[in-house]
């Protein structure tokens, strides 16, 4: 049974062995001693490390999403959620897909200044910018950072679509970018929301908000105009698929214009990290969902197979596909469309061109 709200979602910080990079491992001995002089160890904090990267606009060719470029503000992420599928990447840093994932993070404090650059850029072709296909764009830290909205304000300014993913309702300070850039055909979002249980919420997705404020926003952003859809991911075997229904349901309340969903995945590190979680949190059913999970996946922890990866295989995956459609049907959802307009982008002036 789930625990009270912990402080962070990854139970462990292993160092990821993936690319053989070297990695101290602490003495015990030592650890011990340390313990017994200072005490304790404090509470984790978060840190953040400004990053500069040359470009801002990542693309990909995989044929099983709906978007071919993205933006991500910032890596890592202190939701914490147990299940993402980002953790990984943070092994490129040598620092863990564990807690180093939810804690040490990394900002873009120039990604506005670079996408401008990138827009004007000759013979740049559009096509919406996904935002939040990574790590969260309105994660706590864009409180105080705002690197998200600049990146809005400059495809507001321009006439170029977007998409933004997110579990945070923090999205709602935006609406007075996102409401005019919605009324012409230029932007969506959708809000993730995996479980209805805050017990169960506050569990696998620690620092998120309140399933109820994610509801709440939905109810906001569609009343502003903006299309607005719920994201039920991941689903997690026997542990939240049987909220399917009802998260389809109180979506369909919010205003939400659509659903989708997606069974959990858990590529490389995530893995070990997800059993661990399950050890701490969900002894009772651990191997329950383990081999659930692998029933989904071909025999294994993880598909990375493109399509298959999505929606998964096997019988306990067809059975989710129906109660999904059945579910759907009661309410006239009829599919995720995220239908954005491409022909009002304006190529941003340049510094010569202002002048004019």
């Amino acid at each position: 049974m789930a625990t009270n709200r912990p402080v962070r979602g990854a139970t462990i910080n292993l160092a990821s062995a993936r690319f053989g990079l070297p990695h101290d491992e602490a003495d015990g001995d030592w650890l011990d001693a340390r313990e017994l002089i200072d005490g304790a160890a404090p509470r984790l904090r978060t840190m953040v490390t400004t990053e500069t990267p040359r470009t801002i606009i990542s693309r990909n060719a995989s044929p099983d999403i709906g978007f071919d470029r993205s933006i991500n503000p910032y890596r890592g992420c202190e939701h914490g959620c147990i299940y993402c599928f980002a953790r990984p990447t943070h092994a490129y840093l040598d620092l863990s897909p564990g807690l180093d994932f939810e804690s040490k993070l990394f900002a873009k404090p120039t990604a506005a200044a670079l996408l401008r650059a990138e827009l004007a850029k000759p013979g740049y072709s559009v096509r919406p910018i996904a935002l939040g296909t990574n790590t969260d764009p309105y994660q706590p830290i864009e409180r105080d950072w705002k690197i998200t909205r600049s990146i809005v304000e400059v495809l507001a300014e321009v006439g170029h679509p977007l998409t933004i993913t997110t579990k945070s309702d923090r999205v709602v300070r935006d609406i007075d970018l996102l409401a005019p850039m919605a009324a012409q055909g230029l932007a969506a979002v959708a809000m993730s929301i995996t479980s209805l249980d805050p017990l169960v919420a506050r569990t696998i997705e620690p620092r998120a908000p309140h399933p109820e404020k994610r509801l709440a926003a939905v109810r906001r952003l569609a009343d502003a105009g903006v299309p607005t859809f719920v994201s039920i991911a991941p689903v997690i075997p026997a542990i939240t698929d049987h909220e399917l229904e009802a998260l389809v349901d109180r979506a369909a309340a919010a205003g939400a214009r659509g659903v989708f969903y997606i069974p959990v995945r858990l590529p490389h590190e995530v893995a070990p990290l997800f059993r661990a979680w399950l050890d701490e949190h969900f002894p009772d059913r651990a191997g329950k969902v383990m081999a659930i999970i692998r029933s989904l996946r071909g025999g294994r922890d993880n598909d990375s197979d493109f399509f298959t990866r999505m929606r998964g295989s096997g019988p306990w995956a067809e059975l989710l596909k129906t109660r999904f459609r059945i579910a759907c049907r009661k309410h006239g959802f009829d599919g995720m469309r995220m239908d954005l307009r491409t022909d009002l982008f304006r190529a941003p002036k340049g510094p010569q061109g202002e002048l004019f």
